[in-house]
Order: C-alpha cells, then sequence, then structure tokens
C-alpha cells in the first residue's frame, strides 16, 4: 500500500521485514518459552473476506496476548552488553 506524502508514494524499506529465515530463527528462540497456539477458521470473517480466513488465539498464551513473543525475541536478541545492564519496560508491548 502507498501513502501519499508532499506528492511522492512512500515505499517501504525492505530491510525493515524480517526474512522467512528470521522467523525461523524467532521460533526456535521461542521453543518451550511460549505455547503453540492453534489457529481456528473463522466462518464469519471468512464469508465476508471471500477467502477462508484463520485467526490465530494468542489469547491462549501466558500473557494473554502475542506480545510476549517480540519482547523475548528483542531480548534474546540483544548482544549481552546490552541486557547486562538492565531493561525496562511498563509493559511486553512496550520493548
Amino acid at each position: 500500500m502507498s501513502h501519499a506524502t508532499n506528492g511522492t508514494h512512500w515505499s517501504p524499506d525492505a530491510s525493515l521485514f524480517p526474512t522467512a529465515d528470521d522467523v525461523l530463527a524467532a521460533a526456535g528462540r521461542l521453543e518451550g518459552v511460549t505455547l503453540r497456539t492453534p489457529l481456528v477458521r473463522s466462518d464469519a470473517l471468512s464469508a465476508r473476506a471471500g477467502a477462508l480466513t484463520y485467526l490465530k488465539c494468542e489469547q491462549a498464551q501466558h500473557t494473554g496476548s502475542f506480545k510476549l513473543r517480540g519482547a523475548f525475541n528483542a531480548l534474546a536478541t540483544l548482544p549481552e552488553a546490552a541486557r547486562s545492564t538492565g531493561i525496562v519496560a511498563s509493559s511486553a508491548g512496550n520493548h
């Protein structure tokens, strides 16, 4: 999707998006930390979208949301020097 900004179109920087390898590496780091939550087909959303639509039930996580995945992965990938100074966050969503 393009967003107009002063007559130009915004284009995302591809380097900001995770690759398949990044996702697989994060999944490995999260193994045993987070729950494997189910995908549930939503007939109502599928009908509206005109395509099969699934919901990822992250409310089943111990934290009640998906935020545990991102917070843990962000902390796990910090260099030890950065982690050793301490981390402060008001919630997992504000990492």
